[in-house]
């Protein structure tokens, strides 16, 4: 990291998320000004009010582009073009964007960024091994049972904390620019597995339910969604979980020089920290 990109300031968007938070961190440890933006701290940003983004990127010189519902929302291109537009007349030179792994409309949306004409690198992530313990699935495991609609499909999960890894090294260090870095885990783990290595890592039974796109759309509305967001969502998952991600690729090794952090050793390590503590 040379000097110059330790007196830059960057942007975080969704600071407050599973990425966003632990970018924000790596970089304020690595001497990095962080702006961390989300819906209601000190530096506002909300994706769905434009209004909010003007100030937030201003004196900003690059940005961690994570878009908040995905970025194969059906409105994520328009929001992507016009975010890039902002960024460019504000000055920034660079940005990273998280994807998804996978997805032909999150593909849509990071070109609808790149006519920006700014630095660009994407980082095509893998299903997030913390979905467990921070997100959709927390309160199922915490109750012994989750259910999703992936049957029997292995998904290579990815920690989100060498995600972050990535992603800081994409934005201070060279080298990045114009690359898509897609990240998996080290293998590739079905939903009965993953129930099986939180149960082993808990010391208590945890059981995984298959279900299918519509049941969990319907689930989901029971906790409050509505139904066109929830068939959206169910959607997608059923789609990304047909086993055409079912394979494991470089990418953290590459960036990083290391390899990723396997299922289980996130699991021990979620367990250990007090995560699934009732």
């Amino acid at each position: 990291m040379t000097q110059n990109t330790m007196n830059e300031t960057v942007l975080v968007t969704a600071a407050t998320g599973k990425t966003g938070r632990r970018v924000a961190e790596r970089l304020a440890a690595r001497g990095v000004r962080a702006r961390a933006g989300s819906r209601k701290g000190p530096v506002v940003f909300d994706w769905e009010d434009e209004s909010t983004w003007a100030a937030a990127l201003h004196g900003v010189d690059a940005a961690y582009v994570a878009y908040f519902p995905d970025l194969s929302a059906p409105a994520a291109p328009a929001v992507m073009r016009s975010f890039g537009r902002l960024a460019a007349t504000a000055g920034l030179r660079r940005l990273v964007l998280l994807s998804g792994r996978g997805e032909p409309e999150a593909v849509v949306a990071e070109d609808a960024l790149r006519e920006s004409g700014l630095e660009l690198t994407v980082v095509r992530a893998a299903f997030f091994a913390q979905n467990f313990s921070e997100g959709a699935m927390y309160e199922g495991v915490l109750a012994g049972e989750f259910a999703f609609p992936a049957g029997t499909t292995a998904e290579p999960f990815v920690d989100a904390d060498d995600l972050a890894d990535v992603v800081v090294a994409a934005l201070v260090e060279p080298g990045h620019a114009g690359e898509v870095h897609e990240l998996t885990g080290p293998r590739l783990v079905t939903f009965e597995e993953v129930a099986h290595e939180i149960g082993r890592a808990t010391g208590r039974e945890v059981r995984y339910v298959p279900v299918s796109a519509p049941e969990y759309a319907r689930m989901l509305q029971q906790y409050g969604l509505p139904a066109p967001e929830a068939e959206w969502l169910a959607g997608l998952f059923g789609a990304l979980l047909d086993g055409h991600n079912a394979s494991l690729t470089d990418g953290v090794e590459r960036v990083l020089g290391r390899a990723p952090k396997d299922f289980a050793a996130y699991a021990k390590d979620a367990a250990a920290a007090g995560a699934w503590d009732a």
